[in-house]
């Protein structure tokens, strides 16, 4: 078990350190690295990968005053390792003695020898110190974020960037989507408290259930029949407010991993017929193992969305899903480290590709059919600045505010042009919402 629990530790610093100093992302990094873990050591990897990165800051601003000098470059894994150590001992229930013994041979199973004691020396210090209580020295080390992301959502969100920072740093809930071709969402929950996982519903969207602690996929009755799915509920607005007023033929433009295409099919049955898009073959293909197990169907095209010359075949659509891609700062408590890889260059970018989007989309819409604009970002610079000029520059664009229930209302934040989910709203992701009619000339 000891044996096991330092190779964890070690292999946990090796994915934190090509997060931060390799530019990995987290997911791609664990993937590569999870088979070098044994399976019951898995979940610990994966809570020590994530609240080293939730808590960077905070642990860097710590390693700073316990460090005499930083560490060189080429010993930057030991820094993570240090952090992992920190981490353990003031943000988890794990022993002190454990997280100090195993921390410290784990920089020998990094072949750091050398500085095992220096890991050690750090250790005992800051609890002998008392260092986890000293004040912060700066924001981003208080809030866990970088400045430029501090000062953008506070300067988007005078009112409610403390909490978003909050929510930001907290472990995100399980959500399912119960297919409600099949059976109502409390007839699900009844299912699960049969064997013991508890959900609750939430009234503004009724395929929607919050596990009250996550389990895996397969302790999910009828999850490999397609009876249920794994999707945050604010996600899950897209497809009723859609269908709410739009049928017939429906793209769901950028749809990889294809959760908003099987929820799609799921409510809109044989009166859609759903285009599924995306760029990148690789994700592709999870949209086609997902509706595959969904048992639905739709028309899979491999292409750009930006692009519609390259793959559209001149027949209009009643419907368009735009999901475009984004910074994701909505949804870092899932992410963690978007906080790390994302940088404030990136959002001008994002913005215009996100507006080439919808101005190439546009012309694939029929007279009278509607556009939803979604991202799970919570930045204005993406959301109504981007619908919200798309709207003045055209005469044939007009927005429908009609929200598919009252209670969905309650969930969300009136901009100019749409409406924000922001994250940790009753436990949700942060999402944003435009939609967009094409006037009839």
């Amino acid at each position: 078990m000891a044996n096991s629990g330092v190779r964890t530790r070690a292999v946990a610093a090796e994915v934190i350190d090509a997060v931060v100093t390799g530019g990995q992302s987290l997911d791609a990094a664990i993937v590569a690295n999870e088979p070098r873990v044994p399976a019951d050591e898995r979940p610990m990897l994966r809570m020590l990968c994530y609240g080293v990165l939730r808590h960077h800051w905070q642990l860097q601003d710590w390693i700073l005053r316990l460090l005499d000098r930083p560490l060189k470059r080429r010993d930057s894994v030991i820094n993570a390792l240090l952090a992992i150590g920190l981490f353990q001992l003031e943000l988890t229930r794990v022993p002190d003695h454990a997280a100090v013994s195993q921390t410290v041979e784990a920089a020998r199973q990094l072949r750091r020898p050398k500085l095992a004691g220096l890991v050690n020396a750090c250790l005992r210090r800051f609890k002998r110190e008392g260092l986890a209580s000293a004040e912060p020295r700066d924001d981003q080390a208080r809030w866990n974020h970088p400045t430029w992301l501090i000062e953008q959502i506070r300067s988007d969100w005078p009112q409610d960037w403390e909490s978003i920072l909050t929510a930001n740093n907290e472990r995100a809930p399980m959500w399912l989507r119960v297919n409600s071709s099949r059976k109502a969402a409390g007839d699900y929950r009844s299912e699960l408290a049969a064997l013991g996982i508890e959900a609750e519903q939430l009234e503004a969207l009724p395929d929607a259930l919050c596990l009250s602690s996550p389990c895996a996929v397969d302790d999910l009755p009828g999850f490999d029949k397609g009876n249920v799915s794994v999707q945050d509920a604010a996600a899950q607005i897209a497809a009723r407010w859609l269908l709410a007023r739009s049928q017939g033929s429906i793209l769901d433009a950028c749809a990889a991993p294809g959760g908003k295409t099987g929820h799609l099919l799921e409510i809109g049955g044989d009166k859609v017929a759903v285009t599924a898009l995306d760029s990148d073959a690789a994700r592709i293909e999870g949209v086609r193992q997902n509706l595959e197990r969904l048992s639905c169907n739709a028309t899979i095209r491999l292409g750009d969305a930006s692009k519609p010359e390259e793959w559209w075949d001149g027949v209009a659509f009643d419907g368009i899903l735009l999901d475009a891609p984004c910074s994701a700062t909505g949804v870092i408590r899932r992410h963690p480290d978007i906080k790390l890889l994302r940088r404030a260059s990136d959002i001008k970018s994002l913005a215009r590709l996100q507006r080439k989007m919808l101005d190439s989309l546009w012309a694939l819409l029929k007279p009278g059919g509607r556009l939803l604009y979604v991202t799970c970002s919570t930045l204005a610079a993406e959301n109504d600045e981007v619908t919200g000029a798309f709207l003045g520059d055209r005469g044939d664009a007009i927005e429908d505010d009609v929200l598919p229930n009252n209670n969905i209302r309650d969930l969300m934040q009136r901009k100019a042009c749409g409406y924000q989910v922001l994250p940790g709203v009753a436990r949700l992701d942060g999402f944003y919402y435009a939609c967009l009619e094409k006037k009839v000339s």
